[in-house]
């Protein structure tokens, strides 16, 4: 095995995996944990303080994570030769790439939107917002789950 192909194989693990640990762990939040500690502990403050906790640790792989994607992915597109630079719509593959790399600034601008702008927020609406947001950037991970896939068969 060349030594090209094992940097590539190591670039590649790395970025499924910051992969999983921001939206696997956004789904995880979103989908289990909030609505577990809702359902146990009630609406009241110790919930906000727990799942503020948990938010505030879980941000730090975030951003680490949101870091090695950008590297990784840099890496990855410029080893495809049917990648024609960023937000270019030359060939299918581009364009697949220029969809899923719009879905991720905006993942980007929601998820600093929430952990800085809302962080002090407590009325309902605005858990309602808070939550509401994290269901669309759920929704948009999950679409650049698939997108990466169409990026991979192309």
């Amino acid at each position: 095995m060349s030594t090209q192909t094992i940097v590539f194989a190591l670039v590649t693990f790395l970025h499924d995996l910051f992969t999983a640990v921001w939206i696997g762990g956004l789904i995880t939040l979103g989908l289990t944990v909030m609505p577990s500690v809702k359902k146990e502990l009630g609406k009241g403050p110790q919930t906000k303080k727990l799942m503020d906790a948990i938010q505030k640790r879980h941000s730090v792989w975030v951003y680490v994570s949101l870091v090695g994607l950008i590297l990784t992915g840099l890496l990855q597109a410029n080893r495809s030769s049917e990648f024609l630079g960023l937000f270019s719509f030359g060939n299918a593959y581009s364009v697949v790439l220029t969809i899923k790399h719009i879905l991720v600034l905006a993942m980007i601008v929601i998820a600093l939107y929430r952990s800085l702008a809302m962080k002090s927020t407590s009325t309902p609406s605005q858990e309602k917002l808070k939550a509401m947001l994290m269901l669309l950037n759920i929704i948009f991970g999950v679409a650049i789950l698939l997108l990466s896939g169409f990026t991979a068969a192309l």
